[in-house]
């Protein structure tokens, strides 16, 4: 579809909007920087970021006579990358506005590279995952491999959560428990759910799996992910979209990575649904880590070069034969593998290293 050509009114119309936009957000860092150098900027405290609109953030005091509010919030330069679940120390304006000054150490950080070789951070200081999937848009095994190794080199617990359980029939109840059993073999938590805005919600025992933590939910588009976490708190009124009619998956709601606190203790941060989850970043050995009936076996193998192909007294192989490594893993290891290999022999590197 060709973009509408503006007239010349329009045109101008839109380059003021821009203008005045540009302005106001300038207008506001000079009012911080002025209030900075002025005293009226509060003493540094500590906050935690909600949620990251291009160069503002929202901040939630921890501590002081804002403690629990959100301020709206630029950021002093070089400080790298801040997103949501970040805990910082920020200066607090009077008119719930602030200045990040500090990011403090991170206990984890869930990445991914972008289209520019570039590590883009989603969001930090997670100690699990939940890994959304649906009974529509159908699941794919290896898209939920991607995301186990993530959780797994971030050395956070991952959740398989297996939403619009309703849609589960006497003709595909063997295909979805198959899979789920898969993941239970290898002791990840698998449970089934249902998060829909047309019936009542069946959560079983989710939340006892969430409170307490602070947990990132992630899967492809269309999984239901909105529609979860409004079940779980209602008061999120997040955006929830309808599955394409042509294709059955789902569209990009959420575009920002955003933190929720849970009634009964624990925090939740909404990621961006994707169809793609690329872990060209890594190297073999650190995939093989991400694999945990793999890593358990990392130094039996005759070679300590073993690349678990056709080597012989390879210890991987031999658990794949013996059914200790499942097949189906086994297999989605390979392609993991490949996909890896070949992306960085076409040249696609982080930048700068």
């Amino acid at each position: 579809m060709s973009r509408r050509k503006l007239n010349r009114r329009q045109q101008w119309q839109a380059e003021k909007n821009q203008s005045e936009r540009t302005a106001r957000s300038f207008n506001k860092t000079r009012d911080l920087s002025r209030k900075n150098q002025s005293g009226e900027l509060s003493s540094e405290q500590q906050g935690l970021v909600i949620c990251r609109y291009s160069k503002h953030f929202e901040v939630e005091a921890l501590e002081g006579d804002d403690l629990g509010k959100v301020h709206q919030c630029t950021t002093r330069t070089n400080l790298g990358s801040i997103v949501a679940g970040d805990k910082v120390i920020w200066r607090a304006g009077s008119d719930l506005t602030g200045v990040i000054v500090s990011r403090l150490d991170r206990s984890s950080i869930l990445e991914r590279p972008d289209n520019f070789g570039k590590l883009k951070p989603v969001a930090a200081n997670i100690d699990q995952m939940l890994i959304v999937i649906a009974c529509e848009p159908a699941p794919q095994a290896n898209l939920i491999d991607r995301y186990l190794v993530a959780a797994e080199l971030m050395n956070v617990r991952a959740v398989i959560v297996l939403n619009k359980a309703d849609l589960i029939s006497t003709s595909n109840e063997a295909q979805f428990e198959t899979l789920l059993d898969v993941y239970r073999r290898l002791d990840y938590p698998a449970v089934k759910i249902v998060s829909s805005r047309h019936q009542t919600p069946q959560l079983d025992a989710l939340p006892e799996l969430i409170d307490q933590h602070t947990s990132i939910v992630v899967g492809q588009s269309g999984v239901g992910k909105s529609s979860l976490i409004n079940a779980l708190l209602p008061s999120a009124n997040l955006a929830i979209g309808d599955l394409s009619e042509t294709t059955r998956e789902g569209t990009h709601t959420t575009t920002k990575a955003k933190l929720l606190h849970l009634p009964a203790g624990g925090r939740l941060i909404d990621s961006p649904g994707i169809r793609d989850f690329s872990l060209w970043h890594i190297d073999p050995l650190q995939l093989q880590h991400g694999f945990v009936e793999i890593a358990e076996l990392i130094g039996h193998c005759r070679f300590r070069d073993c690349k678990h192909e056709s080597e012989p007294g390879c210890a991987v192989l031999a658990a794949v034969e013996s059914g200790d490594i499942q097949a189906p893993r086994f297999a989605s290891y390979l392609r993991i593998k490949e996909a890896v290999l070949d992306q960085q022999s076409r040249g696609l590197n982080l930048a700068g290293s």
